[in-house]
């Protein structure tokens, strides 16, 4: 496993199949950080969607996805799961033509149904991205197959890059952990803060009041988790006096069983992230 940050930008044309959310999110960040618009290329079949793309980056935008593909040397695969197996065979007589590196971040498809439905031969990536990639504070987990150059590495990185920190994993196996860890991850802090603001509410606090309570205590504690330089047991001891306030807390909170219960909670995301893979198959 190895993490990398990058700020150079990727040396050939990159082709996005499928412009949501996501892909959109990408796109702002290699624009923002100096891609020249002329190089990436969207294939969306929802005009609305395409319209916005090239009025707010001034994208090339297509309809159909080998228009997008037909010049790029990297493609990043933004369609929905269900849908992969039948664009991927749409591009199957291009990606043989081409070999391009193929970038994947669509959740429970593994590198070999990539690559098998692409016709087989294919350099492939299969990246796990998180919502805060739409803030430019995402984190990227990624899996290269064997067929993938260190340069086409290097350029999948430098995209995924464009959203927050990218780790790469050796084993594909592990990328439902990834999935479970920190693509699923958002959401339960989501949950936490949902249950803090109604525990807040609940001890009479005014609602705007419990509100920013909340969402600045956790951007504050995030802030330091990343920043301090320690680790999260370390932090915890340091907040948490001998028989104070914080202690109570932590004792209800590990007598309810929350360690067990979050170790439950990431091995279901991750059985689920296999299931999905299974399904698509």
């Amino acid at each position: 496993m190895s993490t990398t940050p990058h700020t150079e930008l990727p040396d050939t044309d990159i082709a996005f199949i499928g412009g949501g959310n996501m892909a959109r999110s990408l796109i702002a960040g290699l624009v923002r950080r100096g891609m020249p618009a002329a190089r990436l290329h969207v294939a969306e079949p929802v005009a609305a969607l395409r319209e916005a793309l090239q009025q707010d980056f001034a994208v090339n935008t297509y309809d159909q996805a080998a228009q997008a593909a037909s010049n790029a040397g990297l493609w990043l695969m933004a369609v929905k799961p269900q849908v992969m197996r039948e664009v991927c065979a749409s591009l199957a007589n291009a990606a043989a033509a081409q070999q391009p590196v193929v970038v994947s971040i669509a959740a429970g498809i593994t590198a070999g149904q990539l690559e098998r439905w692409l016709g087989g031969n294919q350099a492939v990536v299969r990246a796990m991205p998180n919502t805060p990639a739409l803030l430019g504070a995402g984190v990227t987990g990624l899996f290269a197959n064997a067929r993938v150059t260190p340069a086409q590495r290097e350029q999948a990185d430098q995209v995924l890059s464009s959203a927050g920190r990218t780790v790469w994993i050796d084993d594909e196996a592990q990328m439902d952990a990834v999935t479970a860890v920190s693509g699923s991850g958002p959401a339960y802090v989501f949950l936490l803060a949902e249950a803090m603001e109604a525990a807040a509410l609940a001890q009479g606090l005014p609602a705007d009041a419990a509100r920013t309570l909340v969402l600045d205590t956790v951007l504050g504690a995030a802030r330091m988790l990343t920043e301090a330089g320690e680790a999260p047991a370390e932090l915890r001891r340091r907040v948490t006096s001998p028989n104070g306030t914080t202690q109570a807390a932590i004792e209800t909170f590990q007598a309810g069983g929350l360690e067990a219960l979050t170790a439950r909670a990431i091995d279901a995301a991750a059985r689920r992230g296999g299931e999905l893979s299974a399904a698509n198959d």
